[in-house]
């Protein structure tokens, strides 16, 4: 919504300011679709919405795993180059709602997480409108969650919340600058 209000109040648009990405590691950690948008209104800042959506499960019965999620954010990066070029820093604000399990066991545990992350990485240029992004990140909030005995049996072994600190984003994205 910011960055829709950000484009909606901008005069102009120039090129080079405005970039749609995809991060191809989301796509191999389980099938993750992903898209993000980023304005740069500096020349050291940009703002940045994103989505996640992975609605998968593989296996059947007790074997089956998934990592299935609905997430959005929102955030900025401090470029000290020049926006979508060189190393980054960035700050967001998260909010996911997961289902995950089936890791060495059929217990499923969902719910929904609300937090902010911090990420840092490098964007390559290779052409005049294509770039590579390489990055690590981190987020940490509150989560409230019920655990399951089963994927499909819907009994409830508990319940609660707690804070986390968990690893959000593993970078290999694809840019295309407008």
């Amino acid at each position: 919504m910011f960055l829709l209000f950000l484009l909606a109040s901008a005069p102009s648009l120039n090129a080079q300011e405005l970039s749609l990405s995809t991060n191809v590691a989301d796509y191999l950690a389980g099938g993750t679709m992903n898209l993000e948008f980023a304005y740069g209104f500096a020349r050291h800042w940009s703002v940045n919405a994103g989505a996640k959506y992975n609605p998968f499960s593989y296996g059947k019965g007790t074997e089956k795993i998934q990592l299935k999620q609905r997430s959005l954010s929102a955030g900025a990066r401090w470029w000290p180059w020049h926006i979508y070029s060189g190393w980054w820093v960035g700050a967001k604000l998260q909010y996911q709602e997961f289902n995950e399990g089936g890791y060495g066991g059929p217990l499923t545990t969902q719910g929904d997480r609300y937090g902010g992350g911090l990420s840092a990485g490098y964007s390559r240029m290779l052409g005049e409108h294509f770039n590579i992004d390489f990055g690590l990140g981190l987020w940490t909030g509150y989560s409230i969650y019920s655990i399951y005995q089963c994927q499909t049996c819907g009994r409830r072994l508990s319940s609660g919340s707690k804070a986390f600190v968990l690893p959000n984003d593993i970078i290999l994205g694809i840019n295309y600058i407008f």
